[in-house]
């Protein structure tokens, strides 16, 4: 078994040894609801693989690791309540099988499992990588409000896009891995290294997602082809695409006019955006942007100061996802 297998089920442990109440109802079985869902839970895979990295202990690093998941599935939460959605892992969301009144207070109270876990590691530890945790958090919200802002302006730059998808996305993947290194005593230098790694691959991550979302084999990923095209979401491919197309005015029309349009088959509008795409080549574009910030992350993770055996596990983990078919 690699270690990244066992780390997982040591987490999917960790999580179904959380005390839950009985009462009220309301409150606590959505709560385990979410949990039981289960998924890659790669954010406290990091957090491990980070402290084993240098000096530390899976054990020691449990809590924090547990941390990090219990707040990702508060922020999904409350996600997809503004978003909403009615899906969450092929699943009814809380607000959609209970209430939005009942997922807000569930997910708050996710929040709150979060910072118990905190509690269980030595005070010592606890001084160094609460304000990291809490830094982060704050952080996912400041992204999660970029999101919502720019869903109501007709114009958004790809530097802002990028800075809302590092707020909201490739900071708790950094934070995952910075507080596993804290826990396994690893020097400042790494600790600031190893963050650049998380943050950078974490930005390159959304950028493969945005690319999915369109290019995936749907029965592979298992979902509807072109999600962000028929919402508007501005994406990477969108944002490059209206960029490209003022040198190509008939283009740049033709996006517009469908951007706006809400065709009787939503599949005919992801067609025609699609196609617009192919001709503007933003494809290949948002690869080499994705591309860049993988070797920027990799570029910190080289110069960490442990050996390159030793890296391997959270290399190959990284290597997996970055993977991914499109």
């Amino acid at each position: 078994m690699s270690k990244a297998n066992a780390y997982h089920e040591l987490i999917e442990e960790g999580l179904s040894s959380i005390n839950f109440a009985s009462r009220p109802v309301e409150l606590y079985e959505p709560m385990k609801y979410v949990l039981e869902v289960g998924g890659k839970r790669i954010r406290p895979l990091l957090t491990l693989l980070a402290c084993d990295l240098f000096e530390g202990s899976s054990t020691e690093a449990l809590p924090a690791a547990l941390a990090i998941e219990l707040f990702h599935n508060f922020s999904l939460v409350h996600d997809d309540i503004m978003d909403c959605a009615p899906l969450r892992r092929n699943r009814a969301t809380v607000h959609e099988k209970w209430n939005s009144n009942i997922a807000i207070l569930s997910g708050d109270a996710l929040l709150i499992k979060a910072l118990q876990q905190f509690e269980k590691l030595p005070s010592e530890l606890m001084a160094k990588v609460l304000p990291v945790f809490n830094l982060t958090a704050l952080k996912v919200c400041e992204g999660q409000q970029f999101d919502m802002n720019y869903e109501k302006l007709s114009q958004v730059s790809i530097a802002e896009y990028i800075r809302m998808i590092e707020l909201k996305t490739a900071v708790l993947l950094a934070g995952a891995l910075q507080i596993g290194a804290l826990i396994g005593k690893a020097t400042t230098e790494d600790a600031g290294l190893i963050y650049e790694f998380g943050r950078n691959i974490g930005i390159a991550f959304q950028l493969q997602d945005d690319l999915l979302d369109i290019y995936a084999d749907p029965e592979k990923f298992g979902k509807q082809p072109g999600g962000d095209i028929i919402s508007n979401k501005k994406t990477f491919l969108l944002l490059k695409a209206l960029e490209m197309s003022a040198q190509m005015p008939y283009k740049r029309e033709e996006l517009l006019h469908w951007i706006e349009a809400s065709p009787l088959d939503p599949m005919e509008k992801v067609a025609a955006v699609k196609d617009i795409y192919d001709t503007l080549q933003v494809r290949s574009r948002a690869n080499e942007e994705m591309n860049r910030y993988y070797e920027k992350g990799l570029e910190a993770f080289g110069r960490i100061s442990v050996g390159k055996e030793k890296k391997n596990d959270l290399y190959s983990l990284v290597e997996k996802l970055r993977i991914r078919e499109i």
